[in-house]
Formats: structure tokens, C-alpha cells, sequence
């Protein structure tokens, strides 16, 4: 075609032919431009490696999640399992704590000093144990070898940390705090003597050392 327009117009072909005009395909001297390909995201590129990053984080959340739950389950399972410690008090009073008059709870009763706390620590006085009691309103036993013949009452208790504890160490918490102390009889049984105003300051602050009874 393009010798045949050259015929017809009189003009010489062989420019036209080398540029390429009337060809299917251009010519070795001017190559078609290809435009360069770009990779799609993948794991080579790094593209998955957000997502793969977040699926990591998420597991581990949720792994730290349960194990927090299993930890809170456990305690909530043994604070249930102790058994309270029940003793029988030589006194019997009418009403006592635990008790309900009217339907409404009884969280003191005779022989209990009560101490406004707002939520503050109770301290244990000594080194010693800490028990559930059987009878009462949240009420714990603190015992220690330093005053075998005593063992201390506390009633309205809330969280409390049962098991050995070391003197000043935190017993538990609560609004109002219903203390007595009771003295061990010659037949076994315990009486509810005067509490000692030390005593309960060494519950209620951190105890000073060089402290006796």
C-alpha cells in the first residue's frame, strides 16, 4: 500500500518504510514501550503482614483474657472450698450477729466493739491465721502463737485474705467493723472477755515492732 500512494504522489517510499508507516508491527529501531507491571500484595511483599500482625495480637489478648478468668475463677473456687471454723462461745446472748429482726440483718451484737472503717485495710495484729467463721455477718478468726489463749473476732469483713499472714499485712477490707475478743476456757469452749484498745490499734494501722500484749 504505501508503494502504491508513493506511485500515485510521485515521492520516494523508503522513508515511510523505514519509520515503519504500513507495517502490522513497529520496527527493531523503535520498540513498543511497556509500561512496567506492578506486584500484587502478598506474602512476599509484605502486603498480608499487617493482617498477619493483628491475628497475632488478637490471640494473645484473648489468651491473656482467659488466663485472668481461670486465675479469678480459682480464687472465687477456694474461698468457697474452706470450711469456717466453728466454735462454741460460752455466752448465748438473744440476738446475735447473722441474725435477722424484722427481716432486717443483725451485723453486731454483745461484746462486739464496732469501728467505722469506709472501706478502709484491716491489718492483721500478729503473725498468725486467718479463718472463715461458721456464724455471723462476714466474720473472720485471727489466731497467733503470740496469745495462744486468744483468738479475735471480726465481723463485717468484706474480701478477706484467709490463711497464714504476716503482722500488718491486710486482712480485708469493710464500712463497719464489729471486733470482740474471746479468751479459751479450761473445758475448750470460749468467753468474751474486755477487748484491749491496742489490739485493735495494731487491726486498724501498721503495727509498731517491739509490741506486746
Amino acid at each position: 500500500m504505501t508503494s502504491t500512494l508513493a506511485t500515485a504522489f510521485g515521492f520516494n517510499s523508503a522513508p515511510l518504510t523505514a519509520i515503519g508507516v504500513g507495517r502490522g508491527r513497529r520496527s527493531a529501531a523503535h520498540p513498543r514501550k511497556t509500561q512496567p507491571s506492578q506486584a500484587r500484595p502478598g506474602f512476599a511483599s509484605g502486603g498480608w503482614r499487617p493482617i498477619f500482625c493483628w491475628f497475632r495480637l488478637n490471640r494473645l489478648a484473648l489468651t491473656l483474657g482467659l488466663g485472668l478468668l481461670l486465675v479469678g475463677v480459682g480464687g472465687c473456687v477456694n474461698l468457697s472450698a474452706v470450711a469456717p471454723r466453728q466454735i462454741v462461745i460460752k455466752q448465748a446472748w438473744e440476738i446475735e450477729s447473722g441474725d435477722r429482726v424484722a427481716g432486717q440483718l443483725v451485723t453486731g451484737s454483745l461484746g462486739d466493739i464496732s469501728i467505722r472503717l469506709q472501706g478502709a485495710r484491716l491489718r492483721a495484729p500478729f503473725t498468725g491465721q486467718v479463718e472463715l467463721a461458721a456464724k455471723g455477718f462476714n466474720c473472720i478468726y485471727f489466731s497467733s502463737p503470740e496469745v495462744p489463749a486468744y483468738l479475735f473476732r471480726y465481723c463485717g469483713v468484706s474480701q478477706p485474705h484467709l490463711g497464714p499472714v504476716q503482722a500488718g499485712s491486710v486482712m480485708g477490707r469493710g464500712r463497719y467493723i464489729h471486733f470482740a475478743t474471746l479468751r479459751r476456757q479450761p473445758d475448750g469452749t470460749w468467753a468474751i472477755v474486755e477487748p484491749s484498745d491496742r489490739v485493735l490499734e495494731r487491726s486498724l494501722n501498721r503495727p509498731p515492732s517491739g509490741f506486746s500484749f
